[in-house]
């Protein structure tokens, strides 16, 4: 989808919410984000995830072949593995994921390749964002919650001596513009139960969402962001 869009467009920043890296080979990821870096010129973001208990947890590593222990340090791997290929590199060897004679891969179109943003809210994710990512990507409904997250992130980044301003603040909010809200809910339940697994109102204990008309959407959100 990603690569469809690249080249019809030319100013929105393309991304993921959330990529799932352990559902795909880690090197052949690498080419792949790097091909729609290059496709877009630069205005692509990633943003990752390790997966959740429930449906898009433990039965999907399973299915990988993947093991659900360690799996954080197994996308953080993962993503220092991704920008050393951006960099040129042709080995990598972490705790994990070991790799020798890795051929020429893709380079990307900036030369650090594209920012890498994790999307999570526990306090370990906060921590992790501060110290080894480019953006934080969560999705939590009550804004006291991502302010206070958004202060621990960058708490996190000035311990690891890097500069707060590195890191992209960014919210992931499921939005539906309809005729009325009660249509709305009525789509989103629908789309809760297909992708999730669950009703909407128990999605929405967890996640940001918005649905209405479009006054009624932009007045939500405005009130959300002050």
């Amino acid at each position: 989808m990603l690569a469809a869009l690249a080249p019809v467009t030319e100013r929105a920043t393309l991304g993921t919410g959330a990529l799932l890296p352990f559902l795909r080979r880690p090197i052949q990821a690498a080419q792949s984000l790097a091909s729609v870096d290059l496709l877009s010129g630069g205005r692509l973001a990633v943003a990752v995830g390790a997966g959740f208990p429930g449906r898009f947890g433990q039965p999907f590593y399973s299915l990988s072949e993947v093991p659900w222990q360690r799996r954080f340090t197994r996308l953080d791997e993962t993503v220092a593995l991704w920008r050393e290929m951006w960099r040129g590199a042709t080995s990598f060897h972490g705790e994990i994921l070991k790799f020798d004679n890795i051929p020429p891969a893709t380079l990307p179109f900036r030369a650090d390749g594209p920012p890498i943003w994790l999307g999570g809210a526990t306090p370990a994710a906060l921590a992790r964002t501060g110290r080894l990512y480019d953006g934080w990507l969560p999705y939590p409904p009550d804004p006291a919650d991502y302010q206070s997250g958004l202060l621990d992130v960058r708490k996190a980044a000035a311990q690891a001596g890097r500069s707060p301003d590195d890191i992209t603040p960014a919210l992931f909010v499921s939005v539906r513009v309809d005729s009325s809200i009660q249509s709305g809910r009525r789509a989103l339940d629908d789309s809760a139960n297909a992708n999730y697994g669950m009703p909407l109102e128990e999605l929405e204990k967890i996640q940001a969402i918005v649905t209405g008309t479009p006054q009624h959407v932009i007045g939500r959100s405005c009130r959300s962001a002050v």
